[in-house]
């Protein structure tokens, strides 16, 4: 059988180990001429000064890759794919040649969109502010040098790279190169659950074996999605539980989040004053000067000062709430929309003010609560071939049953209330605080 794919230089490279570079950790990217020129374009180049994990840092110290690096991992990981699903006849049937160039293009340029801290910013929701998928569009113009690279180099039109990486078209083959992208077990996951554990120093991230969840990629039962192998099953359960100790123990770290609620505070606060189209093609440190300019002299800018300024001065956690504790706070709050979020942090801050005896700064006192959006739940199903039966993984594996819906969102993120650090101490002594906490939420949101 002739390979159908053996005219792509990329993954010719990547077997032959030719024309290669290092990214950590210890993966051989193939770095051919028209890979080099979509790198080498202005807009790829703004990946370069984008933080992966943002705050994280702040934090986890070592946490300072870029996105990058982050999508050169990801290009490495569509290769990887295309390396497996080639050996599946119905693959290659609906997956041509130029399919699985579009593929590894949008791979490369998949976080093109993103702008600095976007997560935090997408959280709020606020109004006229698009999600980063869309904004990749600007980048992919065919009058960019980013299109013109495309079409010349790789023989591709931009709109068809956007359409996999912001829905325009729904066919068979389009869903299964979205799946490949951006799906239970997708190319962008496998990347950064590893690559945001090795840079955070911790091991959690680490512990799943994407070696063989690789190897048992093979097509669902309608032909337009991934499914696995029953020989994977082990090794998706410990990527769903890797992912949940990510999320548990460093993106819902407490800390992060205190750092994500004050930056989201300020950004809230200083809104009316930001050019949203100028934000989108931002690097971090133009955003940050820029936001603390603005928030200088604001209630905003001991905020920002605090994640940003010479001296850091995080607020501090004085109360937290979940789905274990005090559950119907939790519920209250979590998904609510982020103006409730303030109302409800400023009337806390009243109301424990009175109880201090003192005036607290309406910024005083933040709560941090799970955004509207859930995490993408674990979807997938199992292949096996003697029955020549496919099952949906969470029904034949307790642990992603538990930890791929709703217990994901309920127990890897928690409702948390932080305090300025010079009241958090006096705060933490007030017995009563979650009946603060909801006669605050009762007030807010009546």
């Amino acid at each position: 059988m002739s390979d159908p794919f053996g005219d792509i230089p990329e993954l010719a490279d990547l077997e032959i180990g030719h024309g290669l570079i290092r990214v950590p950790m210890e993966i051989n990217v193939p770095f051919t001429p028209r890979v080099r020129a979509l790198v080498d374009t202005v807009e790829f180049q703004r990946l370069g000064q984008i933080s992966q994990l943002g705050l994280v840092s702040r934090v986890y110290p070592g946490a300072r890759h870029s996105r990058f690096e982050h999508a050169l991992g990801v290009y490495h990981n569509a290769l990887c794919y295309l390396h497996q699903l080639r050996k599946d006849p119905r693959f290659c049937e609906l997956i041509d040649s130029r399919s699985a160039e579009l593929l590894i293009a949008a791979a490369l340029l998949h976080d093109l969109g993103h702008w600095p801290f976007c997560h935090p910013i997408e959280d709020m929701d606020l109004d006229g502010m698009a999600r980063h998928e869309s904004c990749a569009a600007r980048f992919l113009t065919p009058d960019s040098e980013l299109g013109h690279v495309l079409n010349d180099d790789w023989g591709l039109d931009p709109a068809d790279v956007l359409d996999i990486l912001s829905t325009r078209t729904d066919t068979p083959r389009m869903r299964l190169l979205r799946s490949i992208l951006s799906g239970p077990i997708d190319i962008d996951k496998m990347d950064y659950l590893d690559r945001d554990s090795l840079h955070c120093g911790v091991p959690y991230g680490r512990h799943f074996d994407r070696h063989r969840l690789i190897q048992s990629l093979l097509l669902n039962e309608a032909g337009d999605g991934l499914a696995i192998s029953y020989k994977g099953k082990t090794a998706a359960e410990l990527m769903v539980f890797a992912r949940y100790v990510m999320f548990s123990e460093v993106y819902w770290h407490h800390a992060v989040r205190s750092a994500t609620s004050m930056f989201a505070r300020g950004f809230f606060e200083l809104r009316d004053g930001i050019d949203n189209d100028c934000l989108f093609t931002q690097t971090d440190a133009a955003m940050i000067a820029e936001l603390r300019e603005l928030a200088r002299g604001t209630v905003a800018g001991p905020l920002l000062e605090g994640i940003f300024g010479g001296r850091r001065a995080l607020y501090k956690r004085v109360a937290e709430c979940g789905h274990d504790r005090q559950r119907e706070l939790f519920e209250q709050l979590s998904g609510r929309p982020y103006a409730d979020i303030v109302r409800c942090g400023e009337e806390l801050a009243r109301l424990i003010g009175s109880r201090l005896g003192r005036q607290l700064e309406r910024t005083a006192l933040l709560i941090d609560a799970p955004p509207p959006h859930r995490e993408i739940e674990f979807e997938i199903d199992v292949y096996y071939p003697h029955e020549n039966e496919y099952r949906p993984l969470h029904e034949v594996s307790p642990v992603v049953d538990a930890l791929a819906k709703t217990q994901f969102d309920h127990y890897a993120k928690r409702v948390r209330v932080f305090g300025y650090p010079s009241v958090a101490p006096q705060i933490k002594q007030i017995d009563d605080i979650d009946k603060l906490l909801q006669q605050a939420v009762s007030a807010a949101t009546d």
